[in-house]
């Protein structure tokens, strides 16, 4: 049976997706795809940003093993991409479903298909508990798990499923939170336990665990994630001790896992006590997918453990040389549009040569700067550059990458394009 995401090969080229060629107009994008054409040389215009085939498949492939060597469930966070063709190849890699944060990003998941939704949020808003009500009633096969780290979040959401006439009761794990001044979270065991409470005085949600996000754990190091980490695998044990948690449950869930430390969240997940009933260890990472060469490529586990392999950037920003002023200045036509920035500026990495197609590395090219539609180079006296070249970029921090773009070529190495990536943001 064919899956949703395949729809989108359907869709028609035109206006609203930046950098296609412009004589693709009205093909379907499986058509265009279907051609596989030449980045560089078969009509694609600049800034383009392309993700590559090759280390797109190498990426995916590495989570999957590392989460199944370390018997780890995983649901990558699905605010990454935006991307039902993603999230299906995610799928196909072992995940066991996909996390979400915002109700639209929920909305979106359910309409190319998916069927297990983890929710790192609290959700209050009535109309989208009114909207999650109708889709659990509407397929008992739908499993959708979200946080709850407040009493009167717990009152919220009752009061919303009540209204809703929801006949199958939410599931909800407890957010422990990082620490004082930290993001979201019950901030102690008390808190987290009157959360529980709370929710046992209601039948529109089913206490199924406890989860949190180490990676606001303040001044985070590996022992202090530890000790995190500890602590929530800690309240999972009391819980179930006391009987906390649904008597109906097949399994308990305990979930962290962002792209920073999940590491030591394997560690210590490795060594948590048996409970009542098998544990579901749910890892969430979600930048992994495409990586970055900026942030995350500093921030990965996989620096700490490099046995395990190694993630690689798959993303370039190609841009044209549009002005070259003085021997110490060029301007691209990629800017703030087009480029992440919000962590760090793109890195120029290749050039290629406009007059013979040659692509080498750029030697004495520094981004300093971006405007809305330029990026600003700084060229020292080894820089080979000229009006008409295609400066390829490196980028930081996927999530910011992603939203730019609402169709991104996939391509391989020798720049054929197969595939077109849609997002949804």
């Amino acid at each position: 049976m064919p899956r949703p995401s395949e729809r989108l090969s359907d869709e028609r080229v035109d206006h609203r997706f930046k950098a296609l060629p412009p004589d693709a107009e009205g093909r379907t994008v499986g058509e265009l795809a279907a051609e596989r054409r030449n980045l560089f040389t078969d009509g694609f215009t600049t800034p383009v940003l392309a993700l590559s085939a090759e280390r797109l498949e190498h990426n995916l492939r590495l989570l999957e093993e590392y989460t199944r060597h370390h018997h780890l469930a995983f649901a990558p966070h699905g605010k990454t991409s935006m991307s039902p063709q993603l999230f299906d190849r995610q799928l196909d890699h072992g995940a066991w479903g996909i996390t979400a944060a915002v109700p639209h990003q929920a909305r979106v998941y359910r309409v190319y298909g998916i069927q297990r939704i983890f929710f790192a949020n609290e959700l209050v808003d009535p109309a989208a508990l009114r909207w999650l009500a109708g889709e659990l009633a509407a397929d008992p096969d739908f499993r959708f798990i979200c946080y709850v780290d407040s009493v009167r979040g717990v009152e919220l959401m009752d009061e919303a499923l009540r209204a809703a006439g929801a006949t199958r009761p939410v599931d909800v794990v407890v957010e422990l939170g990082a620490g004082e001044g930290a993001r979201t979270g019950a901030r102690t065991e008390a808190d987290c336990t009157a959360v529980a409470d709370a929710v046992a005085s209601v039948g529109t949600l089913r206490l199924v665990g406890v989860a949190g996000y180490e990676g606001e754990v303040p001044q985070a190091t590996a022992d202090r994630v530890r000790d995190w980490m500890n602590r929530l695998v800690s309240i999972a044990a009391d819980f179930d001790k006391a009987g906390r948690f649904a008597s109906d449950l097949d399994e308990i869930v305990i979930s962290a896992g962002g792209s920073a430390w999940f590491d030591v969240v394997a560690e210590v997940l490795a060594e948590a006590p048996e409970l009542s009933r098998p544990v579901l260890k749910l890892l969430r990472s979600g930048a992994y997918v495409s990586h970055d060469d900026g942030h995350y490529r500093k921030l990965t586990p996989f620096n700490r453990v490099p046995e395990e392999g190694a993630l690689q950037p798959a993303f370039r920003l190609w841009s044209q040389v549009v002005s070259r002023p003085t021997s110490e200045q060029a301007f691209t036509n990629a800017g703030k549009r087009d480029a992440a920035y919000d962590l760090d500026l793109p890195v120029a990495q290749v050039v290629r040569d406009a007059r013979t197609g040659e692509v080498r590395e750029a030697a004495g090219l520094t981004v300093t700067g971006l405007s809305d539609q330029h990026a600003w180079l700084r060229t020292g006296p080894d820089a080979d550059l000229e009006v008409g070249d295609w400066v390829g970029m490196g980028l930081s921090h996927p999530c910011t990458s992603f939203d730019k773009w609402q169709l991104i070529p996939v391509v391989e190495a020798d720049g054929t394009v197969v595939d077109f990536v849609r997002t949804f943001f």
